[in-house]
C-alpha cells in the first residue's frame, strides 16, 4: 500500500485527519488480527504498511519525509497502542530508525530510502539495545567492527531485534576495534536482514510481544560501506538523537495505559458499586495520565535539547509512564474481576504488554540508573 491508496483528504492535511485514519486503522484491521499477533505470532505487516501510508511512523521526521511533528507521532502511537502494545512498539521501532536515516545525513540513506522507510514501502527496527546499555555501563559490546578497504568487517551475535524480517533492517552499532582488539571508538550503521553474512535466528515465544518480528542476529564479518554509515564516530551522533529515541516511547505507555483505563470503565456500570472500594480507580488514573501526557508533549516541542536537564526530565517522564503502565494495567484486571483473568481478555493481555513497557530497553531500572548518574554529575563539586 502506498500513498495513492489514501483518500486524499485523510494523507497529510492535518494531524487531526491523520490521527482519525489511524484510529479507523486501528480499532478496525487490527483490532480484528490483535489475538493473532498476541497469540499465534501473527506479525502484522500489512497493518503497519497501512499506517506507514498514513504517515503514522513519519510524522516526526522533517520535510520531505514529514511534518517534523514529534507530538502527532506520539499520539499515533498512543491510538495504535491503546489497542494493540506490540504494534504501538512496532511503531516505534520504525519511527527511531527512520530517525536515524535521516539524522545520519547519508545521501544513499536520505532521498528515496528515507522516502521508502518513512511511507512503510520497506520496514524496519533498532538494535540499539545492546549500545544503550553499554553506554549506561550495564553490558559489554556485543558486535565488534575491523576496518577493512572501504568500511568494516562486523561480527557478534544479537539476542533479540525487533520488527524484522525478509528485506527490512535496523539501525545497529559495533565497536571498531585496533590491532589489539580493544575498541577504539563506535560505528553505526544500517544493518540490513538480506545481507551476506546476516543470520536471522528464531527466538523463544515471547510474554506479549509474539508478533513483533522479533529475532536473533548473527553476523559473521558482514561487510558495512560507505553507503550504510550512519555515523563514525557514533558517540556524538547518539548525544544528539537520544532525547528524541526515549521520548519517543512514550507514546506506547500513553496507550497501553488509556487501554486499561478505558478496560475499567467498560464494567463501571456493572461493577462500580464494589470497584469503589479498589485502589486506583479510572478517574484518578485518568489524570494523572492526562498530567503525564501534557507532559510529553511540552517535551516534544523541543526533541532534541542537548542540555543534560531535557534528558533527565525525558528520562522521569519515561519512568512515569512505564510504573503507571504497570499500576494501570493491574488496577483493570481487579477492576473486571474474573474476565480479565481469561487469556482470550484484552486486560489479560494488556497486562503483559505493561511489564514489555517496563522492561524493553530502558528499562525502569536502567532509567533510573542514568537517572541518577546525570543528576551526580551536575552537581557542583
Amino acid at each position: 500500500m502506498d500513498l495513492a491508496d489514501i483518500p486524499r483528504d485523510l494523507r497529510l492535511d492535518s494531524p487531526d485527519a491523520v490521527l482519525a485514519a489511524v484510529r479507523e486503522v486501528a480499532r478496525g484491521p487490527l483490532a480484528q488480527v490483535v489475538e493473532a499477533i498476541d497469540r499465534e505470532g501473527y506479525y502484522p505487516r500489512a497493518e503497519l504498511q497501512r499506517l506507514g501510508a498514513l504517515g503514522a511512523m513519519s510524522a516526526h521526521l522533517n520535510a520531505p519525509a514529514g511534518r517534523g511533528d514529534f507530538a502527532l507521532a506520539l499520539r499515533a502511537m498512543a491510538e495504535v497502542s491503546q489497542v494493540c502494545g506490540a504494534t504501538g512498539f512496532m511503531m516505534w521501532c520504525q519511527a527511531v530508525c527512520g530517525l536515524y536515516m535521516q539524522a545520519s545525513g547519508n545521501p544513499a540513506l536520505m532521498g528515496e530510502a528515507l522516502m521508502a522507510h518513512a511511507s512503510g514501502a520497506t520496514l524496519g527496527g533498532t538494535a540499539m539495545s545492546n549500545p544503550m546499555k553499554n553506554y549506561a555501563q550495564i553490558e559489554g559490546l556485543l558486535l565488534k567492527a575491523v576496518p577493512v578497504t572501504g568500511g568494516y568487517r562486523v561480527s557478534g551475535t544479537l539476542p533479540w531485534v525487533s520488527n524484522l524480517g525478509p528485506g527490512h533492517a535496523c539501525g545497529a552499532l559495533a565497536g571498531v576495534v585496533d590491532e589489539h582488539g580493544e575498541v577504539v571508538r563506535e560505528v553505526m550503521f544500517l544493518l540490513r536482514c538480506d545481507a551476506e553474512g546476516v543470520e536471522m535466528r528464531e527466538c523463544p515465544s515471547f510474554s506479549g510481544m509474539e508478533g513483533t518480528g522479533t529475532y536473533g542476529l548473527r553476523l559473521k564479518d558482514l561487510f558495512i560501506g560507505t553507503d550504510e554509515i550512519m555515523a563514525d564516530p557514533a558517540k556524538p551522533f547518539i548525544a544528539r538523537i537520544r532525547g528524541a529515541f526515549v521520548l519517543l516511547q512514550c507514546g506506547m505507555a500513553v496507550g497501553v495505559t488509556q487501554g486499561a483505563i478505558d478496560s475499567m470503565w467498560a464494567v463501571e456500570d456493572q461493577l462500580g458499586h464494589v470497584n469503589q472500594f479498589l485502589e486506583d480507580r479510572p478517574a484518578e488514573l485518568q489524570a494523572e495520565l492526562d498530567a503525564l501526557t501534557e507532559r510529553v508533549m511540552k517535551l516534544a516541542e523541543t526533541p532534541f535539547d542537548p542540555s543534560a536537564d531535557f534528558f533527565i526530565d525525558v528520562l522521569d517522564a519515561r519512568a512515569h509512564g512505564a510504573e503507571l503502565s504497570l499500576r494501570a494495567a493491574q488496577s483493570a484486571l481487579l477492576h473486571q474481576g474474573a474476565r480479565g483473568y481469561l487469556m482470550s481478555s484484552e486486560v489479560q493481555r494488556r497486562v503483559r504488554e505493561s511489564h514489555f513497557v517496563a522492561i524493553v530497553t530502558p528499562a525502569i531500572k536502567h532509567l533510573r540508573k542514568e537517572i541518577a548518574r546525570l543528576s551526580a554529575e551536575a552537581l557542583p563539586a
